[in-house]
């Protein structure tokens, strides 16, 4: 009989969506401490499991090294627990007698958690983590190349926390995963939140899925080798970075960038580290196996020791080789290495001072690694300082391997398998995400003041008059007098020739005229006829505008017998507007 192995896919994505809402209704009625007690428990058994995990990893997957996984699976079951072991996730989560609100935790839901091939079994840890410690079931999608090792994984979890009391059902695997099976779970009706960690494909296709997501974007992380730095420590941890798990982690180092005062001592520190230096022509070559002319990454080359590239590239190295390493000229299409490689691949680019160093930098970033992570190897805490504001990256490490410090296994960040790039990539958090992103907030929140309270009165500003600016009086009557000789019009009283040093009768209207312009009262316009001035009107008082008008105003007002002037942009409360209709109390005022 023949089977559609998708819609089977599909069809357990739904059961097992379902089983872990029916558990998510139990486990979320957990207690803060009861929570705690399942958290610990699974990772007490994902660490007894650790280095078992990894091996299968690599088994399976062809990637990286087991001692390296191991340490990823202890950073999560290890250092992670230990991080966000007192962190308050459940219920009340904090009280503000000053401000008189409570906070209280409420969480997702069920958590669609899709995993990569790179980092299988210590990100199904993670993810698996982070969803209970804040209340959550949790449904994961392995890798179709590595779901033996994730399922694994999630048995050894799954079993620690039934017998820690959560629910059986609260943790769920996909065990024939798809791209259509995925599809189907981050749009899955129940779905409360999506963990995208894959390529660019599958975390735009979580973003687009209409569900709230955490993705990441790719990394390119440049390093700068400052002056100040000890030359032989930023090398030797660079390479240990860019050597961890073969390069497969996000965050690994991708170009070293430095002023070429430093290339000769950071080549030989180097050779100290068994960083092999590529000719022009093996750098080429590599150019051409690691990546596609759409800068795209061969995946037969992700995650592969350095010996192993070199001879897929044509040319042997020594097998106990740390790393490749090739000179480049430029960041950019046109020069592709100068791109994310996933290997043990790393660039070097040499230039002229500080500032191309910083531009080189940002470049790099720009180029494919938009708010990721960036490295800096100084003793200078200004040019640090500089380097962090300047560089469009989220995690900016100081004097640490790149893999390393931007999980959280040799910095304080928090530890993290989901490192967001913000905004400027297109990510919904620049954080390392934890459980915190895991929760939304209701807050209980009790009246501290009225609404009229809530805008203090502002002292009352006087209407003033227009200011005009003043005409110029021999522009005005030569304009006037032109006006009225092409109409063949002979001015009233005006003789034919005034006199010299006398002014004709256009020029005296017009005085007559802007004289009154600058009354403030209004007038009627002045003919140009030479006749009597008109009576000029007093100018009036200013009267104080009131800014905001509560109900207590109004009633103030009605006793002492006054009216109140409002303007456009007065604040009246409808409680203070409904008193003054009925007694003619607001007066609109134009303010100058």
């Amino acid at each position: 009989m023949l089977q559609d192995n998708d819609l089977l896919s599909i069809q357990e994505v739904r059961t097992k969506v379902e089983r872990a809402w029916s558990g998510f209704q139990q486990y979320r009625k957990f207690s803060q401490q009861q929570v705690d007690h399942v958290v610990e428990t699974m990772a007490a058994a994902a660490r007894a499991e650790s280095r078992r995990l990894a091996e299968m990893a690599v088994e399976e997957t062809g990637m990286g090294n087991a001692p390296s996984k191991m340490a990823k699976n202890l950073l999560c079951a290890d250092l992670l627990p230990r991080r966000i072991r007192a962190m308050k996730t459940i219920g009340v989560l904090r009280e503000i007698p000053e401000e008189k609100v409570i906070e209280i935790a409420e969480p997702v839901g069920v958590v669609a958690a899709i995993l990569p091939t790179t980092n299988p079994t210590s990100t199904a840890i993670y993810k698996t983590i982070i969803a209970l410690k804040s209340g959550n079931a949790i449904v994961l999608s392995p890798h179709p190349r590595a779901k033996a090792c994730t399922c694994a994984t999630v048995d050894v979890l799954l079993k620690a926390a039934v017998s820690a009391g959560a629910p059986a059902d609260v943790i769920q695997c996909i065990n024939n995963p798809t791209i259509e099976a995925t599809n189907a779970l981050m749009r899955h009706p129940r779905t409360g939140v999506i963990l995208s960690t894959g390529g660019s494909g599958i975390v735009k296709a979580a973003y687009s899925s209409g569900k709230p997501a955490f993705g990441v974007g790719p990394g390119n992380v440049p390093v700068l080798i400052d002056e100040s730095a000890d030359i032989a420590d930023a090398v030797r941890k660079t390479v240990d970075g860019k050597s961890f798990d073969f390069g497969t982690v996000c965050s690994s180092e991708q170009a070293i960038v430095a002023v070429s005062a430093l290339r000769e001592r950071i080549l030989a520190e180097l050779k100290a580290c068994k960083a092999y230096l590529s000719t022009s022509e093996q750098a080429s070559s590599l150019a051409r196996l690691l990546l596609t002319p759409a800068l795209l990454v061969n995946p037969q080359c992700v995650g592969q020791p350095a010996h192993k590239i070199a001879r897929m590239a044509g040319f042997d190295v020594p097998e106990d080789t740390s790393i490749l390493a090739v000179e480049i000229h430029g960041v950019g299409r046109e020069h592709p290495m100068s791109a994310e490689k996933l290997s043990p691949v790393l660039s070097l680019y040499f230039v002229k001072d500080l500032e191309a160093a910083m531009e080189a930098c940002e470049g790099i970033l720009r180029f494919g690694g938009l708010g990721h992570t960036c490295v800096i190897y100084a003793a200078d805490d200004a040019r640090i300082l500089e380097f962090g504001r300047r560089m469009p990256a989220f995690r900016v490490l100081v004097n640490t391997p790149a893999p390393q410090g931007s999980t959280g296994i040799t910095t304080n960040v928090l530890p993290s398998m989901t490192l967001g790039c913000g905004a400027m990539a297109g990510n919904a958090t620049s954080d390392n995400v934890g459980p915190q992103h895991l929760i939304n907030i209701k807050r209980i929140a009790y009246a501290v003041r009225t609404a009229e309270e809530a805008f203090p009165e502002q002292e009352a500003r006087p209407v003033t008059a227009s200011v005009i600016s003043k005409p110029d009086r021999q522009v005005v009557t030569a304009a006037v007098e032109k006006y009225l000789a092409s109409r063949g019009v002979q001015v009233a009283n005006a003789p034919p020739a005034a006199p010299a040093g006398s002014k004709s009768a256009a020029a005296q209207a017009v005085d007559r005229f802007l004289g009154l312009r600058q009354q403030t009262a209004p007038v009627e316009p002045p003919s140009v006829c030479a006749c009597p001035a008109p009576e000029t009107k007093p100018e009036p008082a200013p009267v104080p505008i009131t800014d905001f008008v509560c109900e207590h105003d109004v009633r103030v007002a009605l006793r002492e017998s006054r009216k109140i002037f409002i303007g456009p942009r007065t604040i009246v409360t409808p409680s203070a507007r409904e008193l003054a209709a009925s007694h003619d109390i607001l007066v609109m005022a134009q303010r100058g």
